[in-house]
């Protein structure tokens, strides 16, 4: 990955545990809600992409960077936890999705796009709680 510097994805910055344990901590609790059929789509994705932002966020924060983007985080998921782009495409597919929502007003999310999120956000989960402090 790129690292700091004038047009760089990245600039290098410490590790803050604190930081990074809220990340974490509000990436588990919009996992969750995301979770609950009875919120609608719109926001069930609007939490999926949040707490997957978040995690991934945590994970590069713990190699000691930080993103001059958004989507940065979700492409960096290689070198971060060592997923694959079974995971980060879905991720990047979402970020799009979000711009779009954010940006346009375009929301039209399909339930399958939200499901690939929560899944996607389940194994950064799972993989990021894995890993230790480095």
């Amino acid at each position: 990955m790129k690292t700091s510097g004038s047009g760089k994805a990245l600039a290098v910055e410490p590790p803050d545990a604190a930081e990074i344990a809220g990340l974490i901590r509000s990436g588990h609790t919009r996992l969750g809600d995301a979770r609950k059929a009875s919120l609608s789509l719109e926001s069930r994705f609007d939490l999926a992409y949040n707490a997957a932002h978040a995690l991934c966020l945590a994970a590069l924060r713990r190699k000691g960077f930080r993103p001059r983007h958004r989507y940065i985080v979700f492409q960096g998921l290689p070198h971060t936890l060592g997923l694959g782009p079974e995971v980060w495409r879905v991720l990047a597919k979402a970020h799009d999705a979000r711009n779009l929502a954010e940006y346009e007003g375009h929301v039209d999310v399909p339930e399958r796009l939200v499901l690939d999120v929560i899944a996607a956000a389940e194994v950064v989960a799972v993989q990021l709680d894995g890993k230790r402090m480095e």
